[in-house]
């Protein structure tokens, strides 16, 4: 048979994905990571650690059923949407451009980003099929208080998970784990995971395979903390810490902070060469009306939770933030918005 390749033709997968988990005994799945850092990885995951990850999310979320298909069926997100679907006997409903509000949402799974999240919910038709659906899982990026508040507010079950191609997608829902899943955090704050739904490898990378598996545990990218509560808190990606000053800026919490400003749809973090500061934190943001932020207002609402020194020194304002496929940010381009030339 071979290894399992999705295409994106959200029908053709359907079809490929249905004869593989029916298959004897298949090879692989190669699902390619996002690559928003940069060049994307051949991640390999057998069949029994996305069966693994499919019964655990069951589990957790208390039922199975049809699933709406919202994101891009190769990667693994969608793919997962796929699989779920197939097994609970339902083929999945792919929106392509249309919206919840077009298709039956009673009882029905989806899978989205926040974007979509928060764009859905702007509409009253859309609002009320997500309040139909059983969950709404989201992920691929940070989900901010205000947008869960909202989604609370609208009564759509809401699910942020985290997880990545090497971990068969979110292995873990608000915080906590799925059954079977180990979770640790490394000398250094990184996020690591263990359990049935991890990775064989990667395609023809060896070194790079034996750096993110240790010892039976993913080494993520990622840095994270424990609350009080035992949940995880990601703190966004390792890479992602400003040295400003001295002090070791997060950036992604920085980010998270700053969408949550009335004026401000959008917000990404980065830290760039300075002569005073060795980096300067700059915050590139889409706003809802053009000047309605200044650099003081940004560095006051970021200081009002954070310390004073988090606070960008600049502010790039910009019509949009640059999103891959799958709908997360492409990093690489934020940069490239801001970088010096």
């Amino acid at each position: 048979m071979g290894y399992l390749r999705l295409t994106g033709d959200a029908e053709r997968d359907v079809d490929a994905v249905s004869e593989w988990l029916s298959a004897e005994a298949p090879d692989p799945l190669v699902i390619s990571t996002s690559g928003s850092s940069g060049t994307p990885k051949q991640v390999l995951l057998r069949r029994e650690a996305v069966l693994a990850s499919a019964a655990a999310s069951a589990a957790r979320l208390g039922g199975s059923g049809p699933w709406l298909l919202a994101l891009p069926s190769s990667y693994v997100a969608g793919f997962n949407v796929v699989v779920r679907s197939l097994l609970a006997g339902h083929r999945p409903v792919a929106l392509g451009d249309r919206t919840p509000a077009s298709v039956s949402t009673d009882g029905a799974f989806v899978s989205v980003v926040p974007t979509q999240l928060h764009r859905w919910l702007d509409s009253p038709a859309d609002r009320a099929a997500l309040g139909a659906c059983h969950t709404v899982l989201v992920g691929g990026g940070p989900v901010d208080p205000s947008l869960r508040a909202r989604a609370d507010e609208a009564g759509v079950r809401a699910v942020a998970t985290y997880g990545s191609a090497e971990t068969c997608g979110g292995c873990v829902y608000d915080g906590v784990p799925l059954d079977g899943v180990g979770l640790a955090l490394a000398p250094d704050g990184r996020i690591r995971i263990a359990g049935p739904t991890i990775f064989d490898g990667y395609l023809d990378a060896p070194e790079a395979t034996r750096e993110a598996l240790v010892d039976g545990w993913f080494v993520t990218s990622d840095a994270g903390r424990l609350e009080d509560d035992g949940r995880l808190r990601v703190l966004g990606r390792v890479d992602d810490i400003v040295v400003s000053g001295g002090v070791n800026v997060p950036a992604a919490a920085v980010a998270a902070r700053l969408r949550e400003h009335p004026s401000v749809t959008a917000a990404e973090v980065v830290g760039l060469p300075d002569a005073e500061w060795g980096n300067r934190v700059v915050a590139i943001v889409s706003l809802v009306e053009p000047g309605t932020l200044t650099l003081d207002e940004a560095r006051d609402w970021v200081a009002a939770v954070h310390p004073r020194p988090w606070a960008p020194r600049e502010v790039r304002v910009v019509a949009a933030i640059p999103m891959l496929a799958n709908g997360k940010v492409d990093r690489l381009a934020v940069r490239d918005l801001v970088a010096p030339r």
